[in-house]
């Protein structure tokens, strides 16, 4: 009998310790289900889409969603004119892609910004027919190929890519909600069982906020921070770009890009505004001439400049040394091939996703 009692008793412990188990469980779901749906609010908006970066692809991706009724939240770290010397290359597909989203005119007329980007932005982008090749003394034009169902000229633009940068972000600010975050890498992915629900970023003022959106879009270039939470994609530095700007010059063919297969790798020369020139050399990763003492300058002059054909163009790459107007940036090529991201409710677009050397890229071939 004493046996049966003790059973019962434990049985009964068993099931009471299980009940106040269960309860204290839901109660602490329930406190997490209510301090997900205050931090939901955190930001005081409803987002429909989120975009992480506000270069070329992520602007225009928040103009087409903005202007197409969708609540777009944009988070951009700097929202100065970019200062960098890639992506100087339209070609016409990009054009057409420009105009089917209604931003052709981006390209030509001074817009005038009441957004805090910039008080007039002036593009003064370059029309470019043909791509002009030197090689062992020797040279050709190629030039881009006519097509009747084309709507346009077969051209592209040569600009400055910060001023289309600058543009793009004007046009989408009319429609999106901007915001500068504080510092670089100071976003973070919101996760919850496999799935993005959001970003957590800090604005100007150093403030943590979190934002909630069904789709996040991540497109914050070849540095992206956020890359490594959405996609295992794995980068590597081909080389690197040197270039400068030669100013007050204009080279006898403005309409081509010419393309220089010197040694040890090639160089571009071409026009980017009315009265400026872009020289930019390529160099092997693992040996960098330095530029604090001189190294670089001396490698442009005295290797790189004697294999460009002799005349304007060689004057031109020289002038921008020699005149004391040099302004040497560096960037790297990278190749990074794109792989699927199995994460529900995020995309990964542009160079943080996929990126290839800027000669075979050829260029902006199309917009987001």
């Amino acid at each position: 009998m004493a046996t049966t009692y003790t059973w019962l008793w434990t049985l009964l412990a068993f099931i009471l310790t299980w009940m106040v188990f269960h309860l204290i469980k839901r109660k602490k779901v329930g406190t997490e289900e209510t301090e997900v749906d205050a931090e939901e609010t955190r930001d005081g908006e409803a987002h429909d889409v989120i975009i992480v970066g506000a270069g070329v692809a992520g602007a225009a991706l928040a103009y087409a969603l903005a202007k197409d009724g969708r609540r777009v939240h944009v988070i951009e770290r700097d929202l100065k004119e970019p200062q960098r010397f890639m992506g100087e290359l339209m070609q016409p597909g990009g054009r057409l892609m420009l105009a089917q989203l209604g931003l052709e005119d981006l390209l030509s007329s001074l817009i005038s910004s009441s957004y805090s980007l910039q008080h007039k932005i002036e593009i003064d982008a370059q029309e470019i027919k043909s791509l002009a090749i030197y090689k062992d003394g020797k040279n050709d034009t190629l030039y881009f190929p006519d097509n009747k169902n084309f709507p346009y000229e077969s051209a592209g633009r040569l600009l400055r890519n910060g001023r289309l940068v600058q543009r793009l972000r004007k046009k989408a600010a009319s429609h999106a909600k901007y915001c500068a975050t504080r510092r670089r890498n100071g976003e973070f992915l919101i996760e919850e069982k496999g799935a993005v629900k959001g970003v957590i970023y800090k604005n100007s003022a150093g403030e943590e906020i979190t934002a909630f959106a069904p789709l996040t879009v991540v497109c914050d270039g070849c540095y992206s921070n956020l890359r490594r939470s959405a996609v295992h994609n794995k980068e590597e530095v081909l080389s690197y770009f040197v270039g400068y700007v030669t100013k007050n010059t204009r080279l006898e063919d403005p309409h081509s890009m010419h393309l220089i297969f010197s040694k040890p790798l090639p160089c571009v020369v071409y026009q980017i505004t009315s009265n400026e020139v872009r020289c930019a050399a390529e160099v092997p990763a693992d040996s960098i001439p330095s530029i604090a003492n001189g190294e670089m300058v001396n490698f442009l002059k005295k290797t790189v400049a004697p294999q460009i054909p002799d005349g304007n163009l060689r004057e031109t790459f020289l002038k921008g040394v020699e005149e004391g107007q040099l302004e040497i940036k560096t960037t790297a090529t990278k190749s990074m091939s794109a792989k699927q991201c199995d994460k529900k409710g995020v995309i990964v677009l542009g160079d943080a996703y996929n990126m290839r050397h800027p000669i075979i890229a050829s260029g902006m071939m199309a917009f987001a």
